[in-house]
């Protein structure tokens, strides 16, 4: 884990405990955790998962980040597309970019399903090549390979079209 995640993730782990505490919208099986993060176009993203939320974030690197205004939204494109970022500023992690993917997380069954979520997430983030169709194919047999081993997966299925859209509500 690289100094980036760490900061994250303990800023993050304070919210947890304080701000977030004892919500309903928190799922118990989940925690906070910084999976993925690497440097891009001189600056940091990854995916934070939170007991409430899985999300992209984007964080200064070597390149400055500008601080959004509470409505304003920036969009980013990527390998995969283009992507909305809402502003957060938390003073002891400076100015930073969040892209929500999944809030709030009640279907998801489990630390390690979340965090595999977040990895599938970085390598589509970066994967231009692949063609929808093959994304989608290969997410239902990952997803049939897990039933039939009995692996804890997403109470609601959802298309890889859909996770990388948010579209987790069916709307």
């Amino acid at each position: 884990m690289n100094a980036v995640e760490e900061k994250l993730e303990a800023v993050f782990k304070d919210i947890a405990a304080t701000r977030m505490a004892g919500l309903p919208i928190c799922n118990p099986a989940l925690h906070v955790q910084a999976v993925g993060f690497r440097e891009w176009q001189g600056r940091w993203t990854g995916v934070l998962v939170t007991p409430w939320t899985i999300s992209l974030v984007l964080l200064a690197g070597e390149a400055a980040l500008d601080e959004l205004a509470p409505d304003t939204r920036q969009t980013w494109e990527f390998p995969s597309g283009k992507y909305e970022f809402m502003g957060l500023h938390e003073p002891a992690l400076g100015n930073c970019q969040i892209c929500s993917l999944i809030s709030p997380v009640a279907d998801v069954a489990c630390q390690e399903v979340a965090v595999s979520i977040a990895g599938q997430v970085m390598e589509a983030l970066f994967s231009s090549a692949q063609s929808e169709q093959l994304r989608d194919a290969e997410r239902k047999a990952t997803l049939e390979a897990a039933r039939l081993n009995g692996e804890p997966v997403m109470k609601k299925e959802l298309s890889r079209r859909d996770f990388l859209r948010g579209n987790f509500l069916g709307m």
